[in-house]
């Protein structure tokens, strides 16, 4: 290609999320359901009786890099650029976090419970069955503000720094970690290596979510709040986003919630009134500002370093 070298993945980058936002998730034959069949399958297979700390690094080895590295291999090839929108579009969410999150706030505006509760347990992992229309308002919010990172911010972080390859290790880590990373009998070994990878892979993408999140919002409520209350937060990397997220919104999150028939107390988040359905719309914003300020940056930092890789040149 003719373009400059440094202009590549800015504008590749914007190219897959202009087809997430134009295609959103396949509703059939989608990628991410084969991965997760196969990525059963070997848990099936290597994990035995809780399973270990080796065998869940070598699952997550044998799920992981063989994908990555034949995505690595094929953008080598003639015309294998075209791969790195494709690859960023497919490990990018944002349109499909758009769509649950608008659902259920109509839902609310419609003032129908019923499909409020069902249409938020597609978003998150807790029992929605007897919520309230704060609690149904407060699980999206919730969801919306970590997803924006797992979904958007951090397939976007590791797309700038190793191109699509780099999108789809993220986003197979960042499912296998869904699938493994729970604290019980079956996966307090055997998951242990899915988790703390999705947590180093998504360090600084969460931090520089919260701080994203902090620039359309209430910045000094967010700053203070990632501060205070994200390090009893038990997520590592959700809580800097929750908390930041929280702050920028004005709005309380946290507290009690029902996850798999057991009540888990959770810190509070955030500051201020419980969330509104209107709270929904408000955190989509976040999501699709911070999506819009990540695309610009690059583009001006790729349009300067072209610049100035041209005029060393004619130096």
């Amino acid at each position: 290609m003719s373009l400059p070298a440094p202009l590549l993945l800015p504008l590749f980058a914007l190219a897959g999320a202009t087809l997430d936002r134009l295609l959103g998730e396949p509703q059939r034959w989608h990628p991410l359901v084969g991965f997760g069949r196969i990525a059963a399958g070997i848990e099936r297979r290597l994990n035995r009786d809780g399973g270990s700390r080796p065998a869940g690094l070598f699952a997550w080895s044998l799920a992981v890099l063989p994908p990555v590295l034949a995505a690595g291999f094929l953008c080598t090839l003639p015309f294998g650029w075209l791969l790195h929108p494709l690859l960023l579009c497919f490990a990018l969410g944002g349109r499909a976090l758009e769509e649950h999150g608008e659902r259920v706030a109509a839902d609310l505006e419609a003032a129908d419970l019923a499909a409020a509760r069902e249409h938020v347990g597609w978003m998150v992992s807790r029992d929605t069955s007897a919520l309230d229309e704060e609690g149904v308002a407060k699980a999206a919010v919730e969801s919306l503000l970590e997803n924006g990172n797992d979904a958007v911010f951090g397939a976007l972080f590791w797309f700038f720094l190793l191109g699509g390859p780099g999108a789809l290790l993220f986003r197979l880590a960042n499912t296998l970690d869904a699938m493994w990373g729970y604290r019980n009998a079956r996966f307090l070994r055997f998951g242990a290596a899915a988790a703390r990878l999705d947590d180093a892979l998504n360090y600084l993408p969460a931090r520089l979510t919260a701080l994203s999140y902090a620039l359309f919002g209430s910045f000094r409520r967010a700053l203070a709040c990632w501060r205070a209350q994200a390090p009893a937060w038990d997520s590592p990397n959700a809580g800097p986003v929750m908390a930041a997220g929280a702050g920028a919104l004005q709005v309380a999150l946290g507290g009690p919630a029902v996850y798999h028939g057991r009540l888990e107390v959770r810190p509070r988040l955030g500051e201020g009134r419980a969330p509104q359905a209107g709270d929904i719309r408000r955190a989509l914003a976040l999501v699709r500002r911070g999506l819009r300020l990540w695309l610009i940056l690059a583009l001006l930092v790729g349009v300067a370093a072209a610049i100035f890789t041209n005029g060393a040149a004619h130096a």
